[in-house]
């Protein structure tokens, strides 16, 4: 259970907040790569941290981050023109280059965006893993009364899905009505598979969880896990372990999911491909929630259209063009009671929305001092106590969460994490499983 003090300081994230302010140590995805695919194509709305923001790539491929209003009299710049390299306001025609220079004032004299050098908000801008990643943070070394000097832009580090060129990954994106803590703490709950994703993840005689068109078979009846938990210098890991359908004498089934402060997690995988998600704040009571499948062997894997279907996340059909869901919580998430009296857990199409009824069920930021934790919620109770304490730390002058140690080290192919799935000997040390190097990495060796 959290104070409310506590859980607000876990939650907020904008203004000022110590955990916006962690938030903004850390490169943030903005969008995904193909919403601005197109040179000179349409602009794209973005939020993160409570802060509205336009992106745009330029005629010549360059991509900028900007404010979404304009300089001059805060027009949004989403309905601007791009054109010949830069994003022009329709209200007067000031024009923007990427990184923020008002290259064209047609309202005023001539010479005038020269000769005054005008320069709205942008921010500093990389492209990998399939997303426009954005860093807020102060880009160079800012004065902190507290702890004097603060470090600035740190150098871009690829993500787990993509730690090198030619990876195969699908992108799933929605946006959930709620704060961003009770989203990965959704993330992070290994127990809850067994329940509420049951009709999805049903039990089967398989070796490991098994991906078919429309399920994950998955070799155990057991709903009850044992969880055990390990501090890294990344954040945490942790295994559930369940009794499997074969051999439940000499054999567990485990399944690790590692959380990478601030808002990744590497879920368990399937035999088909891993999964990751990333929980990033657009503000105090929204989040975008990002579900990537993916896997180095390119026989391997899923196509975005598949994993989208398999998903129910697909534009146009399940999402409309902002990634809002049409199963919402205002139409009950079109729930079907009569499929769940033929035997579906839910009567709720696709994982995701199934998570996200209970995650907006509970209200914008919902209320941690009322919590019942079982032994179940092991890996919960570590996540809340881990950011409440790094939140104060960072608050009087301490470095941000994740920002030190194994993060700092450039990610090879042979330094990677990952989470790992399968039933193994009851003697078999569950920390050996999935992690190549973490302990070397982790050290600085």
């Amino acid at each position: 259970m959290l104070t409310q003090q506590q859980n607000q300081l876990l939650c907020r994230v904008e203004g000022d907040a110590p955990m916006g302010g962690i938030m903004r140590r850390h490169w943030l995805p903005v969008c995904m790569s193909e919403e601005v695919a197109e040179r000179d194509g349409a602009p794209v709305k973005a939020r993160l941290l409570g802060e509205d923001l336009v992106v745009f790539r330029d005629s010549e491929g360059r991509l900028g981050v900007l404010g979404e209003y304009c300089l001059h009299r805060r027009a949004s710049l989403v309905y601007g023109r791009n054109e010949e390299c830069g994003l022009r306001c329709l209200y007067h025609g000031w024009k923007f280059d990427v990184e923020g220079n008002v290259v064209d004032m047609p309202s005023e004299a001539p010479g005038a965006a020269q000769r005054l050098g005008k320069k709205t908000k942008a921010y500093p801008v990389h492209e990998s893993g399939g997303f426009v990643w954005t860093w807020m943070g102060a880009t160079e070394g800012m004065r902190n009364p507290k702890d004097g000097m603060r470090e600035g832009m740190r150098e871009f580090r690829p993500p787990a899905w993509a730690p090198q060129p030619g990876i195969r990954y699908a992108i799933v994106k929605m946006h959930a009505e709620c704060n961003w803590a009770q989203v990965l703490e959704g993330s992070i709950d290994s127990a809850h598979s067994s329940s509420l994703h049951s009709t999805n993840m049903p039990a089967a005689e398989v070796e490991g969880s098994t991906a078919t068109e429309s399920a994950w078979l998955r070799p155990s009846t057991d709903k009850a896990p044992r969880l055990l938990f390990e501090a890294t210098a990344y954040g945490f890991r942790y295994a559930a372990i369940r009794k499997p359908i074969r051999n439940p004498e000499t054999h567990q089934y485990v399944r690790t999911t590692l959380f990478i402060a601030p808002f990744t997690v590497l879920i368990p995988p399937n035999n088909q491909y891993n999964l990751a998600q990333m929980l990033v704040p657009i503000d105090d009571v929204n989040t975008m929630f990002y579900w990537i499948a993916w896997h180095p062997d390119p026989a391997k894997g899923i196509t975005q259209e598949s994993w989208r279907r398999f998903c129910a996340a697909t534009v146009g059909e399940d999402l409309d063009q902002n990634f809002r869901k049409k199963r919402a919580l205002a139409n009950r998430y079109l729930q079907d009671r009569e499929a769940m009296k033929r035997g579906d857990w839910t009567g709720i199409t696709g994982i995701p929305t199934q998570d996200m009824a209970m995650w907006e069920s509970m209200g914008p930021i919902t209320e941690r001092s009322e919590d019942q934790f079982g032994a179940s919620d092991l890996a919960v109770a570590q996540f809340r106590r881990m950011m409440v304490a790094a939140a104060k730390k960072f608050e009087q002058g301490a470095p941000a969460i994740g920002t030190e140690g194994w993060s700092a080290e450039p990610r090879t192919p042979d330094v990677d994490l990952a989470s790992y799935e399968g039933v193994v000997a009851k003697s078999v040390d569950w920390r050996t499983l999935g992690i190549r190097r973490e302990k070397e990495v982790a050290s600085g060796s």
